[in-house]
């Protein structure tokens, strides 16, 4: 995985879940194991805010790991705090991707 860092406001959609806005600079993997493995680290992130899976069931079909990185897919997580702005701040480097919630993007 080639350095760089992936950042995306999350944002709530009601009654669905989560979705990734990436930022304009940001940069999303292209082959299936560096998308895999930053997907991993992506759901431990969210986990460990405090975000929880929620009601609704995933489509596997349309709901894929690569579609929520381009911003283009509802994922069934909700947040802990309903109403607040969080980034999605990745760091990629090494071929481990390490992923935090922020308040901000800085």
């Amino acid at each position: 995985m080639s350095a760089g860092k992936y950042v995306a406001r999350i944002v709530e959609v009601p009654d669905h879940g989560i979705k990734l806005e990436p930022a304009e600079s940001t940069t999303v993997p292209a082959e299936p194991t560096e998308v895999n493995l930053l997907g991993m680290a992506i759901a431990l992130a969210l986990g460990a805010a405090g975000y929880q899976h929620h009601e609704e069931q995933r489509d596997p079909e349309l709901q894929t790991i690569a579609a929520l990185l381009a911003g283009d897919a509802v994922m069934p997580w909700k947040p802990a705090e309903s109403g607040s702005t969080a980034y999605l701040v990745c760091e990629l480097n090494d071929g481990r991707p390490t992923c935090e919630v922020r308040a901000t993007a800085d």
